[in-house]
């Protein structure tokens, strides 16, 4: 099948999020998929095919698949813009999250993405500690939204992960802060995944938007992710919707053999 490695919300490579994208021709066993991202090694390998003129994706981490991925969706869908269907613009993925478009436009590539508003929740006492830093309070949805100090703060976590995995009842951690050059920042971690730290993740702005609307009373932002690899997303709130900006950069175009 066809291979591409695409890094995502970033205007260089080597930085953003990189992405695996296999183009299907008929749909893979889950087993299949499941080894093939693990053997990519990526954050996330997405899986796209077309039938009957419609396009459908999926996403799979190292260790297991997802629900959401937004870095993984913008690269499938700079694939499909910049190499496959050229001219057009925008592509619509079904997903299990329901209809997800990528657009293209002077300033990138748009994610039309599902809000999801965290709900406010106590802070579990071992949080702190295991963060290595003050959980001052949390949200969650999907992921757990934590508010900590300051973007040096966000900047300069190191985590306990082995005090990380025992709380449970979130896919990922997710500390987020006020930025100094930009609307907010964040860094992403999923203890149980083979890659612990996540570069920049989409799909945790589903929840970081309306989170920072309330705080900031705005719906329009820049946002960092201050991973090693770093990236950075323009985002707008639209209600039941989130859009997500960023760009993507061709790394890899090739043939996987499986």
């Amino acid at each position: 099948m066809r291979y591409f490695t695409v890094d995502a919300f970033t205007d260089s490579l080597f930085s953003g999020n990189p992405a695996g994208i296999c183009l299907l021709d008929e749909p893979l066993p889950d087993k299949l998929m499941q080894r093939i991202a693990g053997e990519n090694n990526l954050p996330e390998t997405a899986f796209i095919m077309k039938k009957d003129g419609k396009w459908s994706i999926r996403w799979f981490t190292p260790a297991f698949e997802m629900d959401l991925c937004g870095h993984a969706t913008l690269a499938s869908g700079f694939v499909v813009l910049e190499l496959l269907e050229k001219g057009l613009p925008f592509v619509e993925f079904s997903s299990a999250s329901g209809p997800l478009r990528v657009a293209r436009d002077e300033k990138g590539y748009t994610l039309d993405f599902p809000s999801r508003p965290p709900v406010p929740v106590p802070v579990d006492p071992r949080l702190s500690a295991a963060l290595g830093a003050e959980a001052l309070e949390c949200a969650l949805s999907r992921d757990l939204i934590i508010l900590v100090k300051d973007a040096e703060t966000v900047k300069n976590l190191s985590p306990d992960f082995a005090l990380l995995r025992e709380i449970t009842g979130c896919a990922g951690f997710v500390p987020t802060a006020e930025g100094s050059d930009c609307d907010f920042v964040s860094r992403y971690f999923d203890p149980n995944d083979a890659i612990i730290e996540d570069p920049a993740t989409g799909s945790a702005h589903c929840s970081l938007i309306p989170f920072w609307k309330e705080k900031l009373n705005k719906t329009e932002f820049c946002a960092r992710q201050l991973s090693a690899r770093g990236g950075t997303l323009y985002c707008r709130d639209a209600g039941d919707r989130v859009f997500i900006t960023g760009n993507a950069l061709l790394y890899l175009d090739g043939t996987m053999h499986v």
